[in-house]
C-alpha cells in the first residue's frame, strides 16, 4: 500500500470515527464541562453557601469552635463530619444527624460558626455529574449501564485522537503559525477551528480520554469483585481501651484541634480539608486532607481516647498503581487545585465541545456530499465505450484511403 493510500485509510477510520455516535459525545461533553463549574454556579445562586466575612479582619475558626457553634445551635445534633472547602469563598459543608435519626448536610460559616442553612439532597451540581457521569441511570446492582455507556466513550475518543494528529501532518505547525481562516465560507472556518482547536488541546484530550477509559476498566473491576487497593481494614477500638465513666456518661474524647495537630505529626505538610467524629464509643476519629501533592488526599485513624494513630494512609503506602489510578478522577473533573485549575478545565471543556460540534458539521458535509456523488454515479448509466480513430472507417477522399 503506497503512502498515499495509507493516508487516505487513516483519514477514512478518522471520519468515520465522526459518525452519529458523536452526537452523545457532544452532549457527554458540554454537560462534563457544566459540572466542572456546577459547585461555583449553585454559589452564584445560593447565598448560604457562601463564606461572608463579618468583618474585614474576622479569622478562619478553628474545626473545635466550628463544632462547638454547631452544639450551641443545635445541642441535640450529633456531628459526624465537617469538610472545608479547597476555596475560602465557600461555606464549611457538616453532616450531622438530628434527635429523631434524620441525616442532613448543613453550611456552616466558618468565620461565625452561623448555620447558614441546608444543602439539598440533589441540587444542580449533582444533576449534571449525574446526567454527564452516568446519564441518570440509577445503580440498582453495580455500575449502572448508563455508566459503561458514558466511560466507553473514553476508547473513540483517544482513537480519535491518534487518528487526527496521523492525518494532520506536520501538526506542530500549528503552535507556530495557527491558523483560522474567518472570511472564506462556513466550511473553511469550521475546518481550520477543528484543526486548530485539536492542536492546543492534545493534553487535555488525552487526560480526558484516559481517565474516562479507566471509569470503564474501575466499573468492570469492581462489578466483577476485583480489588486493587492496599488500604488496610481498621479494626474498631478496643472495647478495653474505651474509658468508663461511673454516671454512664459519654466517655470524653480528644478534642479536633489536638487530633489534627497528632495527624500533622504523622503526616507532614498536611493540610486538613475533613474531620471525621466518631459515630460510636468504638469508632475511631479521622483527619485527611492534600499534602505535596493535589490529586490524593492523606487521612490519620486516630483513637480518640488515646490519642495514638492506629491507621494511616499516606502516599508512600500506595503501589504504583494505585499512585496513577486514584489520580484519576481528578484530573478528569478538575477538582484539586482550586477555582483557577476549573477554569482551565472549563476553557478546553468548551473547546473540545466546540471541537466535537465542528466535527460533527465537517462529517455531514463532507461525507453526505460524498455520499450523493456516490449514488449518483452509481445510479448514472455508463458511457459507451469509444472507439478507437484506427479502427473507424476511412474517408475514400482522403489521403489514408486511396493508399
Amino acid at each position: 500500500m503506497s503512502k498515499k493510500s495509507r493516508s487516505k485509510l487513516w483519514f477514512l477510520v478518522h471520519s468515520w470515527l465522526a459518525l452519529p455516535i458523536w452526537f452523545f459525545v457532544l452532549i457527554v461533553c458540554v454537560t462534563g464541562t457544566l459540572a466542572v463549574v456546577s459547585q461555583e454556579i449553585v454559589w452564584l445562586v445560593n447565598p448560604e453557601m457562601r463564606a461572608s466575612k463579618p468583618t474585614d479582619d474576622a479569622p478562619l475558626l478553628s474545626y473545635d469552635q466550628v463544632l462547638a457553634a454547631i452544639k450551641q445551635a443545635q445541642p441535640l445534633t450529633q456531628v459526624q463530619s465537617i469538610v472545608r472547602p479547597d476555596e475560602s469563598h465557600f461555606a464549611l459543608e457538616a453532616k450531622v444527624t438530628y434527635p429523631d435519626g434524620r441525616p442532613d448536610t448543613v453550611y456552616v460559616n466558618p468565620y461565625s460558626g452561623v448555620i447558614q442553612g441546608s444543602a439539598p439532597a440533589f441540587n444542580f451540581r449533582g444533576f449534571t455529574r449525574a446526567l454527564h457521569g452516568w446519564w441518570l441511570v440509577p445503580f440498582t446492582n453495580g455500575y449502572s449501564w448508563g455508566w459503561y455507556l458514558v466511560s466507553f466513550l473514553g476508547l473513540p475518543m483517544l482513537a480519535s485522537l491518534v487518528t487526527g494528529l496521523v492525518v494532520y501532518k506536520r501538526f506542530w505547525k500549528g503552535f507556530l503559525r495557527p491558523t483560522l481562516r474567518i472570511r472564506h465560507g462556513a466550511r473553511i472556518f469550521w475546518g481550520d477551528f477543528h484543526r486548530l482547536s485539536g492542536i492546543w488541546s492534545i493534553w487535555f484530550i488525552a487526560v480526558i480520554s484516559v481517565t474516562g477509559t479507566w471509569f470503564l476498566i474501575e466499573a468492570a473491576l469492581a462489578d466483577n469483585g476485583i480489588s486493587i487497593s492496599s488500604a488496610p481494614v481498621v479494626p474498631v477500638v478496643a472495647r478495653e481501651s474505651v474509658p468508663l465513666s461511673a454516671d454512664g456518661a459519654a466517655p470524653a474524647q480528644l478534642n479536633l484541634d489536638r487530633a489534627i495537630e497528632i495527624a500533622r505529626q504523622q503526616i507532614p505538610g498536611l493540610e486538613a480539608s475533613f474531620v471525621s467524629l466518631p459515630g460510636n464509643a468504638y469508632s475511631h476519629l479521622e483527619v485527611g486532607g492534600r499534602g505535596w501533592y493535589p490529586l490524593m488526599f492523606q487521612t490519620a485513624t486516630i483513637n480518640p481516647y488515646n490519642g495514638e494513630v492506629d491507621a494511616s494512609r499516606l502516599l508512600s503506602d500506595r503501589t504504583a498503581l494505585e499512585f496513577v489510578t486514584e489520580s484519576m478522577r481528578p484530573l478528569h473533573t478538575g477538582d484539586f487545585g482550586g477555582i483557577w485549575i476549573k477554569l482551565i478545565w472549563f476553557f478546553f471543556g468548551l473547546i473540545l465541545s466546540m471541537m466535537v460540534l465542528s466535527g460533527l458539521l465537517i462529517w455531514t458535509k463532507r461525507t453526505a456530499l460524498a455520499t450523493a456523488n456516490a449514488v449518483k454515479r452509481s445510479q448514472k448509466p455508463a458511457r459507451p465505450a469509444r472507439i478507437a480513430s484506427s479502427l473507424q472507417p476511412l474517408h475514400r477522399d482522403s489521403p489514408e484511403g486511396s493508399l
